[in-house]
């Protein structure tokens, strides 16, 4: 077994499943990734094993260390395939805790459906191993401050007590987060649309910023174009990532080097 010294700020390529079996168990403080789910891309025809990766990343997450697994459900013949909702299941029989389901909301989505509304959504899933060792919450601005009559202590009856508090400036932000997508949305990298499936580097930050701390360990076990690892490069935490594609490693690399030639990776 190796150091986990020796694969963080790297970029490696291979099977993931294999890398992982060689990594310590619970080294990882959060994992961040978005899997090829329900083959709507062309991943140069590898496949993918959903359930031995599950596991894996329960072994190799920390106590109280978060994966977040950013994924949508194909529609096929009008009919959805729900593979979302048993990734999240099975998720649970490997170990992890559903900690929390968020809603990825893409601001100007240019898919059509003829007899349905415009899907316009992922869901991301906060999995946990036991409780959140760390929970960074994001905020935002109160549209009201000041001081005003609040409910409290509403029961089954329905009638709202109010009593006199103070409305705070920023409050906790809710568990639906809205992400512009394409060029100078997800990204302004322009190399990165060499992947066909990227998703916005501010919706990786976001959860990095959450669930770590400056200096512990974000993973991506399918690491695509390299956003995780770039946003937490940016953000001064570790990073490791790994790709079974070449081509997209020598992409995450090329990003990587362009936020910080110093941090450029050669793999182990």
């Amino acid at each position: 077994m190796r150091s986990i010294n020796e694969y963080t700020n790297k970029v490696i390529c291979g099977d993931c499943i294999e890398i992982m079996q060689k990594m310590p168990e619970e080294s990882i403080d959060l994992t961040v990734t978005s899997p090829p789910y329900d083959e709507l891309r062309n991943y140069n025809g590898y496949h993918f094993d959903f359930e031995n990766i599950a596991r894996n990343l329960f072994r190799v997450t920390k106590k109280g260390g978060v994966v977040v697994w950013v994924v949508g459900d194909k529609i096929k013949k009008g009919n959805k395939s729900l593979t979302s909702f048993r990734q999240a299941l099975f998720f649970q029989l490997a170990g992890f805790n559903v900690h929390d389901v968020m809603i990825y909301r893409k601001k100007n989505t240019p898919f059509m459906r003829s007899n349905a509304y415009t899907n316009g959504f992922e869901f991301m899933f906060v999995l946990s191993k036991g409780a959140p060792k760390t929970f960074n919450p994001l905020k935002t601005k109160t549209v009201r401050q000041g001081q005003e009559m609040l409910p409290f202590n509403k029961k089954a009856d329905g009638i709202n007590k109010k009593t006199l508090g103070e409305l705070k400036p920023e409050k906790t932000r809710t568990n639906i987060w809205e992400y512009a997508v394409g060029l100078g949305g997800s990204t302004s990298d322009r190399i990165a649309f060499k992947h066909p499936a990227i998703f916005p580097e501010k919706l990786a930050e976001d959860h990095i910023l959450s669930w770590t701390n400056q200096g512990e360990i974000v993973f991506d076990p399918m690491c695509g174009s390299g956003t995780t690892c770039k946003m937490a490069l940016k953000n001064k935490r570790l990073y490791i990532g790994c790709d079974i594609s070449d081509r997209y490693v020598e992409l995450t690399k090329k990003r990587l080097e362009i936020l910080s030639p110093q941090y450029l990776t050669r793999g182990i």
